[in-house]
């Protein structure tokens, strides 16, 4: 029997490369990789179009559509992108000294409902103890006018203080200027290092997040894979191939960066930084499966429904497909 062609999106990582390039090979399927620079325009065509087969997904749009009800996709255990937020939070030193200086103030934030916003909150409310409730977000793009992207995400379940930025500026303009406090999310405004009154929130963020994976075990998910409902259960095979091509695709790419006789990546001090990873996080610091990211899991549902973004989460083994290894089956 011929392979099932599959059609999968996503930005060319270092952890994908080898799938891309055929090394890590998905049983049973012809992969078609399909290389997208940014990954809101994957987000937007997946969730508009169902463009693709296959793709990385924002966690968080994923996760409020599922329990919206909406079954268009199942999710892989497979976590392209994950970052600690708190090098982020970008502040007016002059108004905001500390994080509790963030209460009652405006928030340029490229979308609300954007993964790299939910975790910044959430660990803003647990760690900090700031009142979300009490400050007003604004969203746009962060280096230009308009909205960040196309995107179709789900309104909030109870009224929050959300405005679209409609001024001829971008956010890190307006933070420069002084018409917003301080922004979050994805990107960092290019204002940082040019404005003096224009600082991060924290500025030794690397002791801070290594401090905070330490008290919480939570190292954030930013985007996952999923497959189109329609295709998984045409192929329900295709789970469990495209999980262990892309988990091995992330293995040989892991192996390749620790060899360091001759440099991967234009990172000079890399032996250093892998052996301090190793020293935070142990030996596989990018695991993919749910049960070695179950808290990081578990925060972000929590942090929807405590945000108006879920009213009930679903629990984190349901979001995704069962998927068998040689061995033994990963949920």
């Amino acid at each position: 029997m011929p392979p099932i062609n599959l059609n999968f999106a996503s930005a060319l990582y270092d952890r994908v490369l080898p799938m891309a390039m055929g090394e890590a090979q998905a049983p049973g399927l012809s992969v078609n990789f399909i290389e997208i620079h940014h990954p809101r325009d994957v987000f937007d065509r997946m969730i508009a179009n169902r463009e693709f087969d296959a793709s990385e997904l924002s966690s968080s749009e994923y996760i409020t559509r599922y329990c919206a009800g909406d079954r268009s996709f199942i999710a892989l255990p497979v976590f392209l992108s994950r970052a600690f937020r708190h090098s982020f939070i970008v502040v007016n030193k002059d108004r905001i000294k500390k994080p509790s200086d963030l209460n009652g103030k405006r928030i340029g934030v490229q979308l609300y409902t954007m993964t790299a916003a939910v975790y910044i909150r959430g660990l803003l409310q647990h760690e900090y103890g700031v009142d979300l409730s009490s400050i007003e977000w604004v969203e746009g793009k962060m280096e230009g006018p308009g909205a960040h992207g196309k995107p179709s995400s789900l309104p909030t379940l109870k009224p929050v203080k959300i405005t679209s930025n409609t001024k001829p500026k971008s956010l890190s303009q307006l933070l420069e200027d002084g018409e917003i406090d301080a922004t979050l999310g994805a990107d960092i405004p290019e204002c940082l290092g040019r404005a003096p009154h224009i600082e991060r929130l924290f500025p030794d963020f690397k002791e801070v997040e290594k401090a905070y994976y330490k008290k919480t075990g939570i190292f954030p998910i930013m985007h996952l894979v999923v497959l189109r409902r329609e295709y998984y259960e045409q192929h329900k095979f295709a789970a469990s191939s495209l999980f262990n091509a892309l988990n091995d695709s992330k293995n040989i790419a892991l192996a390749r960066m620790k060899s360091t006789g001759a440099l991967r990546y234009m990172l000079p001090w890399l032996p250093q930084y892998l052996d301090e990873t190793r020293e935070a996080f142990g030996d596989d610091f990018w695991p993919y499966g749910v049960e070695p990211n179950r808290k990081t899991l578990e925060a972000l549902v929590q942090y929807l429904e405590e945000q108006s973004m879920v009213e009930k989460g679903a629990p984190v083994d349901e979001l995704f497909a069962p998927v068998r290894t040689t061995n033994f089956v990963i949920r």
